[in-house]
């Protein structure tokens, strides 16, 4: 049996009861409404479905590299409109496997999004103000939803953190190129700036932020996480290419 495949069956073992099937590298997981084509690449160890959005649309988790390493979750395209950061996560899953570092990715958070090109999910809900911390009704662009933790995606992604608990999420978004240091680890919300070659800011949401992930996250657990942005346009070697090891190097990780 190969390693990976070991792999994924420890990672099956520590499932809660109820949790989604993990699939390894080896099998065909093609969804076409997935978002990001779905299948597990090269440096996948497992495959979870951690819910599925308001139009029914998995939302997939891949696990990559060496359980036992640091735990570190990474997660794109919570706002539709957002698609450009989500080509980082897809070729850490699909290029070598990775060393030294126990990495989830979520490519595609808000898959009715990113198939409509809106920031919103199908409810027109903020995904990023719908979080049951400091949460606000709030309008328009911004529009809160009708209560805390209303969405399906929301809770997914809720239920998933509180059972995985990494020590670190970056949460990618666009357009504003930085990375927002206003966060309870601002020196390592610092040292990420430096190896992704991004400014370090801080993102206040115009004065008070309301109901966001990483807020949310930051106030419920012992880990941190940080809100990296990168412009309007990326280049597609830099998301492709350079910041999927720009991104290793915050942690020491390494592919092969």
């Amino acid at each position: 049996m190969s390693t990976r495949i070991l792999a994924a069956a420890l990672v099956a073992t520590l499932l809660p009861m109820g949790a989604a099937a993990i699939t390894t590298s080896g099998a065909s997981a093609t969804d076409v409404r997935g978002g990001e084509g779905a299948r597990a690449g090269d440096a996948t160890i497992g495959v979870r479905v951690i819910g599925r959005s308001v139009r029914g649309r998995k939302i997939r988790a891949y696990h990559l590299g060496q359980p036992g390493k640091r735990k570190v979750v990474l997660i794109a395209t919570m706002h539709g409109d957002e698609p450009a950061t989500r080509q980082i996560l897809v070729s850490l899953r699909n290029g070598p496997p990775i060393r030294g570092l126990n990495l989830w990715v979520v490519p595609t958070y808000n898959p009715d999004g990113l198939a409509r090109h809106t920031r919103k999910n199908a409810h027109g809900i903020d995904l990023n103000r719908n979080y049951p911390y400091r949460w606000a009704n709030l309008d328009g662009s911004y529009e809160s939803g009708p209560r805390p933790a209303s969405e399906p995606e929301t809770r997914a992604m809720m239920r998933f953190l509180g059972d995985v608990r990494p020590s670190r999420i970056l949460s990618f978004h666009q357009p504003l190129h930085g990375v927002d240091t206003d966060t309870k680890l601002p020196k390592f919300a610092r040292r990420a700036a430096h190896k992704l070659n991004l400014p370090a800011k801080v993102f206040d949401c115009g004065g008070v932020c309301h109901g966001t992930m990483t807020m949310w996250y930051n106030h419920r657990y012992p880990g941190g996480a940080v809100t990296v942005e990168y412009g309007a346009h990326p280049p597609r070697r830099l998301m492709r290419v350079r910041a999927p090891r720009q991104i290793l190097s915050i942690w020491g990780a390494r592919r092969g």
